[in-house]
Formats: structure tokens, C-alpha cells, sequence
């Protein structure tokens, strides 16, 4: 049968009519779903935290995950009142904060994400190279309030520490001032600078030939002199790098912590199991962290 004009154009509008409703109807049918995952805590971790982040939403683009910081205590309070889905921290979770928590029915779940090195930092114009824990004890504690006193210039010494809420100050506080043993009460000097952020430390230690301060080891630029750390004296001084991390040589290291309310299911668990990959950890190597595949506990 031969077409006329009028019945071609007719055909075709009713073509493109069936085409647009398949297609609403498709769509209907199978939408696009989109999960959200909230990461906050440790300002340590928060670097390494959005670098995941970016490459795991560039391959997953059905899932969208928030990063920030705020310290270790920030990560963990969220989880305890229920709003993030993982909390980063640079310390263990304490007793009293489960137990918070499990009165709120939430139960929170360990995982270790990384390790990292505490490095020990001074102004390249300092001459001091090397001290031992005890000594970085004296000096934060206020025994030794001159640089002269270890090996250095007649200097007074200018402490620079992370403040309360970080779990880095909490972990320096336990094991360099403490050096490790519960019945100790050592506390840091008065006059200690408690600053918000890792950047704030780099900052002051760059432009006051004076400073001492600690930061993780991923954020120390080339610019700043690390100091060699023994555990004792007589000890070997040694160096924070990934080596002596994994072969436990250097004295101020730890895990990397993501806690979850309960065992993970679903996309954070996907996430989660991403993390551990050897994708994930060359990230890990990448911004000056410790990988966990090459731990050998």
C-alpha cells in the first residue's frame, strides 16, 4: 500500500510517542539509586580519607561519600549519637566511649585502615638531630625548657602540640610523655601551644627556629628537619619511614582506625573491603602512610 504524506507524518509522531513512553517507562521501572556515606573524625586520616573517596566515586558513581575532619573525639561523639556511618580515628576508641555508646544501643566495630609514624620535628636552622623518648618527655613536660640541655644552641624551647581533642595528642601524651606506663600522670607543660590542625604545627616549626613539634609522618614537608628517636638511651636512634614502622624499630607508631556501628553490611562494607585492597593501600604509600598489607604483626 502506497504511503501518503499525511499518513507517513502520523506514523512517525506515533513512533516517537511509543518510544517516549518506553523509555518513562523504563525509567520508572529501574531508577538510578544512590547510596551516602558519612566519614568524619581524625584530621590525620582526613587526607588519605578524601583521596579514597575521589577514586572509589570515580569507579562507584552510584555512591556518594562526605569527608571531614575535626579530630579522632569529633569522629567518635558522631558515631555514639548515630550520625556518620564511619568514624576515623588516630587512637582506639576508650572504655568509657563503648560503653556511651552501648547505652545508646550502638555497638561500635573496629577496623584498621593503616598505620602511621609520629614524626618528631624541628626548623632545619636546629642543630639537634636526635633525642630519646625521655628526653622528648622532659621537653614537653617543661624538665628541659632549653635546647642547650640536649645538644643544641642556648635557645629557649618552644613546644607545639595538637590540641586535646586530637587523637595524635592523646596518643603522644600516652606514649612519649608517659612513655607507655599506666600509673604515670606526666602532663604537658603549661606553656605548651595547642594548635587545630597538622598544618598549624608545620607552619610555626617552618618559621621559628625554636619550635619542637609532632605530626604524622604523611605531613611533614622536605623542608623541616625529623628527629632520629631511640627508646632508651643506648638504643639506636632510628628514623620513621615504612621500614622501620613495619619492623617495629621506630617507637612511635600506630594503627589507623574506621569504626562502624555494628559489622558493616552493604555499600560500607563494600567500601570498607575496597580500603583493604591493594589499590586502596597504594594510596596509603602515596600520601606518606604505612600500608597495612606490608605490616607483619
Amino acid at each position: 500500500m502506497k504511503r501518503t504524506p499525511l499518513l507517513t507524518g502520523f506514523l512517525l509522531v506515533l513512533a516517537i510517542l511509543s518510544v517516549s513512553c518506553s523509555s518513562r517507562t523504563a525509567s520508572q521501572n529501574s531508577p538510578q539509586s544512590s547510596v551516602y556515606i558519612e566519614n568524619k573524625g581524625s584530621d590525620t586520616i582526613v587526607n588519605l580519607a578524601l583521596a579514597w573517596a575521589e577514586h572509589y566515586q570515580s569507579v562507584h558513581p552510584d555512591v556518594r561519600i562526605s569527608v571531614t575532619g575535626g579530630g579522632s573525639g569529633t569522629g567518635i561523639a558522631s558515631l555514639i549519637n548515630g550520625t556518620v556511618d564511619l568514624a576515623n580515628a588516630s587512637r582506639q576508641i576508650k572504655s568509657e566511649e563503648i560503653e556511651e555508646a552501648q547505652s545508646k544501643g550502638i555497638n561500635p566495630v573496629e577496623h584498621i585502615i593503616a598505620r602511621d609514624a609520629i614524626a618528631v620535628i624541628v626548623n632545619p636552622q636546629n642543630p639537634v638531630t636526635q633525642l630519646t623518648l625521655e628526653q622528648i618527655s622532659d621537653i614537653y613536660s617543661g624538665k628541659i625548657s632549653n635546647w642547650k640541655e640536649v645538644g643544641g644552641e642556648d635557645r629557649p624551647i618552644v613546644r607545639l602540640s595538637r590540641e586535646t581533642n586530637s587523637g595524635t595528642h592523646v596518643y603522644f601524651l600516652e606514649t612519649v610523655l608517659r612513655l607507655s606506663e599506666d600509673d604515670n600522670k606526666t602532663l604537658f607543660s603549661r606553656d605548651t601551644l595547642l594548635l587545630p590542625s597538622s598544618e598549624g604545627i608545620i607552619s610555626e616549626v617552618r618559621h621559628n627556629p625554636n619550635t619542637i613539634g609532632y605530626d604524622g609522618l604523611g605531613y611533614v614537608p622536605h623542608d623541616l628537619r625529623v628527629i632520629a628517636i631511640a627508646e632508651t638511651e643506648g638504643k639506636p636512634y632510628i628514623l620513621p619511614m615504612i621500614s622501620t614502622v613495619n619492623d617495629k624499630s621506630y617507637p612511635i607508631a600506630r594503627d589507623l582506625y574506621m569504626y562502624t556501628v555494628g559489622e558493616p553490611t552493604g555499600a560500607i562494607k563494600d567500601y570498607l573491603d575496597w580500603i583493604l585492597s591493594s589499590e586502596a593501600q597504594d594510596i596509603v604509600v602515596e600520601l606518606g602512610f604505612v600500608p597495612i598489607l606490608l605490616y607483619q604483626p
